[in-house]
């Protein structure tokens, strides 16, 4: 059975911005856990805006690091920098859909999934995401505007994992991370993809258009293998296609700038 509708005001305060920063980083916004489920759905709206910050922090670090030391170290403190402000939570979601894939069956993939223990699947998928990341973070340092592709990344990534929470099948019926999306107002999705894609542009033009595209064609092709092998998405499914869009973008970047 589908998730109701949930309803959204038009215009998300405070409340929903601070929900968005509190599940995205772990910067200490929660004031004695008082964000709920659905505070966080009604701050998907921000979402791209956070992950632009996000993306935006980590590019001061990597300029700052550059002046002083080589691309190689300040790459490795931008992406260092990412992963302490979201407590490495797409990075968690990446590894454990890693590991899921060495299971038999979707309902032992599922369960592996639930498992906090990292396999050896996923400490490969982390590896070669950070290095494809510092890697393509220390090469986007020399060139003019190149690190503003870590700010539309930031915001490519998260909007797409909107997109995908909120218009996918899930997996799980009980509720969890992968289900605070499910059941927004089909107009949502849309405008956070639509606002991602503005961040993009504005920070590197044409470029960030084609890397909006292609973020979401990875969403629907990645979509349409969880709705097949797992019966749809979950929790860590979503934060290995933020994972993803974010190396799309900055390969864009590589390609481009």
């Amino acid at each position: 059975m589908p998730a109701p509708e949930r309803r959204i005001p038009a215009f998300p305060g405070l409340q929903a911005l601070r929900a968005a920063v509190a599940f995205l980083t772990r910067i200490p916004v929660d004031r004695g856990g008082s964000v709920d489920a659905a505070a966080v759905a009604q701050g998907a709206i921000y979402f791209p805006v956070v992950g632009a910050l996000i993306g935006g922090a980590s590019a001061g670090v990597a300029w700052a690091l550059a002046m002083a030391f080589p691309t190689t170290i300040a790459a490795l403190g931008a992406v260092a920098t990412a992963s302490v402000l979201t407590g490495t939570l797409h990075i968690d979601g990446l590894a454990d859909t890693a590991d899921g894939y060495g299971a038999p069956n979707a309902a032992r993939a599922l369960q592996i999934m639930r498992d906090h223990a990292v396999g050896s699947y996923g400490v490969v998928a982390v590896f070669f995401d950070l290095a494809i990341k510092t890697a393509a973070t220390a090469a986007l340092i020399g060139k003019p505007g190149g690190l503003l592709f870590l700010v539309a990344a930031g915001a490519l990534s998260r909007s797409s994992g909107v997109a995908i929470g909120a218009l996918a099948p899930h997996a799980r019926a009980e509720e969890g991370l992968g289900t605070l999306l499910a059941g927004l107002p089909r107009p949502l999705p849309i405008l956070v993809a639509v606002l991602g894609t503005a961040i993009a542009v504005l920070c590197v033009r044409l470029p960030g258009l084609a890397a909006a595209g292609l973020v979401g064609l990875a969403g629907v092709v990645w979509a349409w293998h969880c709705s097949r092998r797992l019966g749809g998405v979950t929790g860590d499914t979503l934060g290995a296609a933020s994972e993803a869009g974010e190396v799309i973008v900055l390969l864009v970047g590589l390609v481009s700038a």
